[in-house]
């Protein structure tokens, strides 16, 4: 989701079976729920413009080692407190895991965002369900029904329709020129959040979220801060540079946001609601993605519509199916 999928799978994604059982089956859902679920896609849906504003500063790689960085650095307590009740033997699956579902995503999604509208990202993050579903059946046993099938074919359809006929943002991407290719990259960065989520999931069941979402911040935070440090301009940025706090501001206000405080609220929607009620984020996040877009002055089109409304066709169709 840019967000952390170990504590929010996807950043924007249907989570996976939670252990928690939810309302009676005729039980309405408390208005405490919906709020939350508005709340949280409006954190999710907010990720996309953030990044947009932090990069008006910051370079790609910039951004994505400050992302990783801070995030780390928020949850470190949580990893501390934690890092003698994990097994030795799992920590190669962290290490997996937040490479492949955080660190390598926070840089895709950066780099996409330089010549891509923040709300056809927001849009395409919803690919991690399609993706997290074909993993699952690749490598972990997962069952995957015609129905399924279909979803998945609908999700990559609606991708090739928003980028080869939608367009990107043009002049309302922070580099003032557009390339709707570069949605590839976030469709590789979902791929890693499919691959994240399966790791999640069968290795980690019965560990708290916010212990393996800190553990796995901790193993990769290191680096990132060091390349970060040692390797960009940004300090001098910070140091010289109009704007660069401000641009800072943002990208903290987006690892903040989108680790710990969206896995706090996810997990009591969690307790609140039931999994397909939480599960229903995954439509609004887009939604709020494009709103921010409109609101920072970029333009959708009827073909950004027709993509969008495919890609949600699919994660529904996706979710329902047995």
């Amino acid at each position: 989701m840019p967000s952390t999928p170990a504590s929010a799978p996807a950043a924007a994604a249907a989570p996976s079976s939670p252990t928690v059982a939810g309302p009676p089956p005729h039980q309405p859902t408390p208005l405490s729920a919906w709020v939350l679920l508005i709340v949280l896609a409006s954190i999710w849906g907010t990720s996309f413009i953030l990044m947009k504003k932090g990069l008006v500063v910051f370079s790609a790689l910039e951004l994505g080692a400050t992302r990783v960085t801070v995030a780390s650095l928020l949850l470190l307590p949580f990893a501390l407190r934690h890092v003698r009740r994990v097994e030795r033997s799992r920590f190669k699956w962290l290490l997996l895991s937040g490479v492949v579902g955080t660190l390598i995503p926070a840089f895709l999604f950066a780099y996409a965002e330089t010549k891509l509208a923040s709300g056809l990202a927001g849009v395409l993050n919803a690919l991690t369900v399609v993706f997290t579903l074909l993993v699952g059946a690749m490598f972990f046993g997962q069952r995957i029904t015609w129905l399924r099938a279909l979803g998945i074919g609908a999700g990559l359809l609606g991708t090739i329709v928003l980028m080869g006929l939608g367009g990107s943002g043009g002049e309302a991407t922070p580099s003032g020129e557009g390339n709707a290719w570069y949605g590839l990259y976030i469709v590789l960065a979902t791929l890693g959040y499919g691959l994240s989520v399966n790791i999640i999931k069968h290795h980690f069941h019965g560990i708290p979220s916010v212990a393996v979402t800190g553990l796995l911040l901790m193993l990769i935070g290191g680096p990132a801060a060091a390349y970060l440090l040692l390797g960009t301009d940004f300090i001098y940025k910070l140091q010289h540079v109009p704007g660069a706090w401000t641009a800072f501001g943002y990208i903290a206000l987006l690892a903040t946001m989108s680790t710990a405080v969206a896995m706090v609220l996810f997990n009591k929607l969690i307790q609140q609601s039931t999994a397909l009620f939480a599960a229903s984020n995954t439509y609004l996040v887009p939604i709020m993605a494009l709103a921010w877009g409109l609101l920072d002055g970029e333009i959708i089109n009827a073909w950004h519509l027709l993509g969008m409304s495919i890609i949600l066709l699919s994660v529904f169709i996706i979710n329902r199916a047995k």
